[in-house]
């Protein structure tokens, strides 16, 4: 019976079910309740809130409410000086270990701080990223994926790229091809003139922001309120040469989107095309292009209706068939299926 009624009635005294106040109030009242009214409440004889009557073992009489507060208060003594015993064991644990550290010579590289931080909060992550502008001298590396740059988050960091450009600091940027319609990030390029060049590509990994090659900041949750600094050395010469070789596929901004060699089928739509001849939902694909699900769909649409496909599995079908399931490509002749070749200069 203990058991059962741990399991459906999961409190202490000082935190009654309903059902349990209710037929306790009662007996306080009436001075004792039969033992059937509270079968339904198990935890007040587990409590001892309730106990038979010596008289007549059908009845149960209530524990007094004075002698139930009594027993409340010196069970949280207890427990108030349990907690004060283990906060001085943890005090002296900590003295005795920082103790220990400051016998420790510092690391010979001179590396400043951990190797990897947690920022929680969207504060703490703006005073990380403006120490580590204040100390950059050489270089700014980044990746902005999500398509179109809004005017505030320009703006946001505005003071730290103009700050970097005083002081001569290169800066090389990612974007998604999206990114390339939104005048916001055309007119943050004309305030920073030489200091940073800007290239996209179709998709891009997440959110990457790298100072001299020392020091890294990476997301460490879904809506970035939480921030990762990366100083190993390893793990920032790894997204370094992630960077490097990406920077190396993508297209200047200055330059044009290459030709699909398709006539009708734009670059996004192509991109789209392989992204769904791998399997990928409406909203994954939309996610990797940095557009909006109802974007998407629209460009599927017009997919569908070039190729002459009247569903979504013929649509694949017609993708492998015109080769827009592989790597892109451009300046080639395709045939699409049910339409007379089309060739591109």
């Amino acid at each position: 019976m203990a058991g059962h009624g741990a399991d459906e009635h999961p409190h202490g005294a000082d935190r009654l079910c309903e059902a349990g106040d209710r037929v306790y109030s009662r007996a306080v009242r009436r001075g004792r309740v039969p033992r059937r009214d509270a079968e339904p409440v198990p935890c007040l004889l587990e409590l001892a809130l309730l106990h038979p009557d010596p008289d007549d073992m059908e009845w149960l009489v209530p524990t007094s409410p004075q002698e139930v507060m009594t027993r409340l208060l010196r069970g949280m003594h207890d427990e108030v000086s349990a907690s004060q015993r283990r906060v001085g064991s943890a005090v002296a644990a900590v003295e005795w270990y920082a103790g220990l550290g400051r016998q420790v010579r510092p690391d010979a590289s001179g590396a400043e701080g951990p190797a990897i931080r947690v920022l929680d909060g969207l504060a703490r992550i703006q005073a990380a990223m403006d120490e580590a502008t204040q100390a950059c001298t050489t270089e700014v590396i980044t990746v902005q994926p999500g398509g179109i740059r809004r005017e505030a988050e320009l703006s946001e960091g505005l003071h730290r790229a103009l700050a970097l450009r005083g002081r001569g600091v290169r800066m090389r940027d990612l974007y998604t091809h999206v990114a390339r319609h939104g005048q916001g990030l055309l007119t943050y390029l004309e305030l920073m003139g030489d200091a940073v060049e800007a290239r996209t590509l179709d998709e891009v990994i997440d959110r990457l922001i790298l100072f001299d090659r020392t020091v890294a900041f990476i997301p460490a949750n879904s809506d970035r309120t939480m921030a990762l600094e990366l100083r190993h050395p390893a793990l920032v010469a790894y997204l370094v040469t992630i960077f490097d070789r990406l920077w190396r596929l993508a297209i200047p901004l200055t330059a044009p989107l290459p030709d699909t060699g398709i006539e009708g089928i734009s670059h996004r739509e192509q991109s789209i095309a392989a992204l769904l001849a791998e399997g990928h939902q409406d909203a994954v694909i939309a996610e990797r292009l940095g557009i909006s699900v109802r974007t998407c769909r629209a460009h599927i649409a017009r997919l569908s209706e070039t190729l002459g496909a009247a569903s979504r599995t013929q649509l694949g079908v017609r993708i492998a068939q015109a080769g827009l399931d592989g790597p892109q490509r451009s300046s080639t002749s395709v045939s699409v299926p049910g339409r007379e070749s089309r060739t591109v200069r």
